[in-house]
């Protein structure tokens, strides 16, 4: 750590907003070395080291009062969440400003950088900062993260501080940093919405693009002379072009600023072609594209090509293994020229071999990719990095559904070659997670590409992820291209198959009614190619849809036929999770003890056949024992749920198997753990933005206080 200002290695890198009255000299440069500032040896013990507030400020009104209302009920977390761009930081920055005079203890500052280069700053690396700042001497500061955090609280006990922790990559990162006083408030902001900090008591302000007016008050104050007035039509286009972000309006702004002349309709038009480079460049500055051109042409070929062609993925970080695939190359041939594009600072390494570019440099290198790569050549790129997700994606799949049927081409090349990639069900469960935004995008980019048949298989690999994850909106996205291109391939199982797990999201959503004709398409597209399997999966579906509209009578109905196809075609597993879904609605229509024999029968043909679902029949199993009373017997099986799913990495399952150790601590009149349990089952279900969040909310409200 160098030098002793209150700049220190957590401050700002950037700023998204034009800011402060400067009345000595600025330095700007985007990396500064060394910078050694004497203090006479004076310690500081009042840190006050917010960034300045910025001068030009978008409107956020109602967000002012938000966190107005929370400081004055005393200490808070609060997390502001958005996308890049929109004003999380300005709009800290201008309230904390405004509320200083509340904390005298000191005003504390750390850029925790979720994108930076080098990587998210360690909460231990910034106590350390915040230790020096409060005048605690170098060699007097323990050396371990626990012994650290415990000092901090200790120095921060009894004053009253803020806080501004500035691009926050998680939960766990904040939370060795909150302070101990109980007259404090920390403000938090990130890209992520951090659910886990809810189980903090954390407050949260999700902040979205400006408005129409508010974005022609910003542009139009950086702009001056009143020059929107004249063109308001035009102005009101070039907001919307914007996107509402400030950090956009501000930049257009200026080039207003600096061309008094220059008409909004000529801005508008400037802004819809296709060089954006230039575009957002300002005439008296450095052009960004000339920078990038010098720092490109001096590549050689090998990194040039991976520059390119890397550009061309389909999401935004990607793995050696895929930049290989883009290349043509072996990994382990790519790999020096992928570091030395970090070197080069046109590539930025985000974790252990996985590299993301910068939004700008993405343009770029897209724009190099057209200009110096035949549309076959480019193709080719996408078509090999997308083929290896769907590969990958299927070999995670067979790991965690090694029993279930699937249709695709990929899948029968899989089962004659297995693959080893995955060795256990958390590691497949934990590359779907990681990949998550890349698969998705994945199927979007096959989809504009044409390629139909990837883009239906990748939708049936992802079903494993789509029940342990419940990614609801790019679950339906993504089925929403995947069905037409079935369709469009003539393939009425793949159709009929993807329908079904369509209409899984539906249901769970409670969106019963669009569950319900997804299904019935199904049912028919099954009859139409005599496949009892589909059918019995597709009448499985309407069971749920049924019990979810309260036709208990209905679901049983469907289950017991899909039970008799699947018993009559020799699919075990199969017919041991329709015992599963039986007994969770007999349970709902008291027969309790019929509910037990089949959640047991159930469990014990799944132990050997599917852990996961052996979990959630145990769930069942140990939810119709606390019904009976028989609180001892579930919780053993609760016991038994909570490490496999444990084992398996299985969130979902485990949240499921929470709630009910609420319900049998409420039926013990545990009500302190009953509220520990909801509270923790409702934070999973919330971050995966599921209806069962709003119902758990509903109970832990009607919970006596104890």
């Amino acid at each position: 750590m160098q030098g002793s200002s209150d700049e220190g290695p957590f401050s700002a890198r950037s700023s998204n907003d034009f800011a402060g009255r400067v009345d000595g000299t600025i330095v700007q440069a985007g990396h500064v070395d060394h910078v050694h500032i004497s203090g006479g040896g004076r310690r500081v013990r009042v840190p006050s080291q917010l960034p300045p507030v910025p001068r030009v400020f978008s409107s956020r009104k109602r967000e002012l009062a938000a966190l107005e209302k929370w400081r004055s009920r005393g200490p808070t977390t609060i997390v502001i969440s958005g996308a890049a761009g929109v004003g999380k930081t300005s709009l800290a920055l201008r309230w904390l400003h405004d509320v200083r005079e509340h904390f005298p203890g000191g005003q504390l500052y750390a850029h925790l950088g979720a994108h930076s280069i080098d990587g998210p700053a360690a909460p231990e690396d910034v106590l350390e900062w915040f230790l020096r700042a409060f005048g605690v001497p170098a060699d007097s500061i323990p050396a371990s993260a626990g012994q650290r955090e415990a000092m901090y609280r200790s120095v921060t006990a009894d004053g009253s501080v803020a806080v501004l922790l500035d691009d926050a990559v998680s939960a766990a990162q904040i939370r060795p940093l909150l302070p101990a006083s109980p007259h404090t408030v920390v403000v938090v902001t990130s890209q992520w919405r951090l659910a886990g900090l809810r189980m903090d008591g954390a407050r949260f302000l999700e902040i979205g693009p400006l408005n129409v007016a508010d974005s022609i008050d910003l542009l139009d104050s950086v702009a001056g002379n009143g020059r929107l007035a004249e063109e308001p039509e035009h102005a009101e286009e070039l907001v919307q072009l914007c996107g509402g972000l400030p950090i956009a309006l501000s930049v257009v702004g200026a080039r207003l600023a600096s061309r008094p002349n220059r008409s909004l309709s000529r801005e508008v038009s400037a802004l819809r072609g296709s060089d954006r480079l230039a575009t957002l460049s300002l005439e008296d500055d450095c052009s960004v594209e000339a920078v990038f051109d010098v720092s490109y042409r001096g590549l050689p070929h090998v990194q040039a090509q991976l520059y390119r062609l890397c550009a061309l993925h389909p999401g935004p970080a990607f793995g050696i293994e895929v930049a290989g695939a883009a290349a043509h190359r072996p990994a382990r041939e790519i790999e020096p020229s992928l570091d030395a594009l970090v070197d080069r600072n046109l590539l930025n390494e985000v974790g252990d071999g996985r590299y993301r570019y910068h939004d700008l440099l993405l343009v770029h290198g897209r724009q190099m990719a057209e200009a110096e790569d035949p549309p076959e050549v480019r193709d080719a790129a996408r078509r090999r990095m997308i083929e290896w997700y769907l590969t990958m994606a299927i070999a995670a799949d067979l790991v965690l559904r090694p029993t279930r049927r699937r249709v695709g081409p990929h899948f029968r090349e899989a089962l004659d070659a297995p693959s080893t990639v995955f060795d256990t069900e958390r590691m497949a469960l934990r590359w779907l997670e990681v990949e998550r935004r890349n698969l998705v995008s994945a199927v979007h980019a096959a989809a504009e590409l044409g390629w139909d048949q990837v883009v239906w298989e990748l939708c049936e690999a992802l079903w494993a992820f789509y029940l342990n994850f419940r990614p609801y909106g790019d679950w339906l996205a993504i089925h929403r291209l995947g069905i037409p291109a079935a369709q469009r391939v003539g393939h009425r199982t793949a159709e009929a198959r993807l329908r079904i797990q369509l209409a899984s999201a539906l249901a769970n959503l409670e969106r019963h009614d669009e569950a319900i004709e997804e299904n019935r398409r199904a049912v028919r597209l099954a009859e139409l190619e005599h496949d009892e399997a589909t059918k019995a999966a597709a009448l499985s579906e309407l069971a749920d849809s049924a019990q979810g509209q309260g036709d208990l009578a209905g679901a049983l109905s469907h289950l017991h036929q899909a039970k008799q196809i699947r018993e009559r075609i020799g699919t075990p597993r199969a017919v041991a999770v329709g015992q599963r879904r039986i007994g969770e609605v007999l349970l709902d229509l008291g027969r309790t003890e019929e509910a037990v024999a089949e959640f047991r029968h159930a469990a014990d043909a799944l132990a050997t056949l599917d852990r996961a679902q052996c979990a959630r029949a145990l769930t069942g199993l140990a939810r119709a024992y606390a019904r009976n009373g028989r609180l001892a017997d579930a919780r053993r099986e609760l016991d038994e749920v909570l490490e496999i799913t444990s084992q398996l990495g299985l969130v979902r399952y485990a949240a499921e198997a929470v709630v009910v150790l609420a319900e049998v601590a409420e039926l013990a009149g545990d009500l302190r753990a009953a509220r520990t349990h909801y509270l923790r089952a409702r934070a999973v279900f919330a971050e995966q933005e599921d209806p069962k969040a709003d119902r758990l909310a509903e109970r832990i409200a009607r919970l006596p206080e104890t």
